[in-house]
């Protein structure tokens, strides 16, 4: 069984995946935003959670022993713990315009709005909030925004974070087949890891570039010599810098292909390989690491090859997480002490 040959989607976004739209929003004063990832029809998903610190909502609902079996959208927001408002505000957005899990007997329906948040209250923006958080109109912007294209970088859930070193971003990356799977991929990169080697422009997700997609460095000449570096070169445990406990990781994968929970559960546990391969080190202790998958169905898998199906599938998630990783942190512009990649590095 084959999926032919791949290339980057027209957009290399989450978005070339059939029926996925994404809206951002962000506050420059705050310096934090929120990305709504917004499937236009109800979507199966599964989570995987392996970082040590998580910040989440509903992803107990997400277990396929569980009732609820598709969500209606999935919020990723900057600001902590206060970033779980966002998914409030999500999901009355969605029950104001009837968009929900209904039961029969309910005149109402429940939006099912599952949700991560990554740490960014240490980048100097305004955090003197009081009791009104951003995050719930910030939420609200996002989704009257939603559609097919956006920008990367320092946005929505990317706007405030910090990549090890550097000034870290919201990053997208799909591959299709000439078979017409559609697997995409968006990730808010605020890692205690380091993106890239050290003292090297060099990304470590640089074997999975596509069409020079983050700078087309490709792999320093020496890299056999990396085997023995130090792993903490270029975190943020060095001292210069000092947000140990400042991090996660978070993103969606989205696929066309026609997944139960379960299966869709298979693919969140693969596609976390890809921050393995595109961050050193990673699902720390203080990372609180988030994978989501939604899969719209619309690519019927042959049973007879399923399992092989659902292994590429996996494969080709976790390339495209840790491409999205690598061009957020690409795309991102000095913003405050943190200093963009093309900053220090050029272009």
């Amino acid at each position: 069984m084959s999926f032919g040959s791949l290339r980057p989607g027209p957009r290399n976004l989450i978005t070339d995946v059939d029926g996925i739209t994404v809206g951002n929003a962000h506050d420059a004063a705050v310096r934090s935003g929120v990305s709504v990832i917004l499937p236009e029809a109800r979507a199966i998903a599964a989570t995987d959670v392996r970082g040590g610190g998580p910040g989440t909502r509903e992803t107990d609902a997400l277990d396929p022993t569980c009732l609820v079996d598709a969500v209606d959208a999935v919020v990723l927001s900057g600001g902590s713990s206060y970033g779980l408002d966002a998914a409030s505000g999500t999901a009355n957005w969605l029950g104001a315009r009837g968009r929900g899990f209904a039961m029969a007997a309910s005149p109402l329906v429940s939006p099912v709005v599952p949700a991560a948040i990554l740490f960014d209250l240490m980048n100097g923006g305004d955090k003197a909030w009081g009791e009104m958080p951003p995050y719930r109109d910030l939420a609200r912007s996002a989704c009257e925004a939603a559609g097919p294209d956006f920008a990367l970088g320092n946005i929505g859930a990317g706007y405030g974070a910090q990549a090890g070193r550097v000034k870290g971003g919201l990053g997208s990356a799909s591959v299709v087949t000439e078979s017409g799977l559609q697997v995409g991929a968006i990730i808010a990169s605020n890692p205690f890891g380091s993106v890239l080697m050290p003292e090297r422009a060099h990304f470590w997700a640089a074997p999975y570039e596509m069409e020079g997609e983050f700078g087309g460095k490709g792999w320093p000449p020496d890299v056999a010599g990396f085997a023995a570096m130090n792993p903490l070169a270029g975190t943020k445990a060095e001292p210069a810098h000092g947000n140990s406990g400042a991090n996660t990781t978070i993103g969606v994968v989205a696929t066309n292909a026609e997944l139960t929970p379960a299966e869709a559960r298979r693919i969140a546990i693969m596609a976390q390989d890809g921050l393995a391969r595109a961050i050193r080190p990673v699902h720390s202790a203080v990372d609180g690491d988030v994978v989501f998958v939604l899969a719209t169905s619309g690519y019927a898998l042959e049973s007879a090859s399923r399992p092989l199906s659902l292994s590429l599938i996996g494969a080709l998630a976790a390339d495209c997480v840790a491409r999205a990783v690598a061009r957020g942190v690409y795309e991102a512009e000095t913003l405050g002490h943190l200093a963009g990649y093309r900053t220090i590095y050029g272009a």
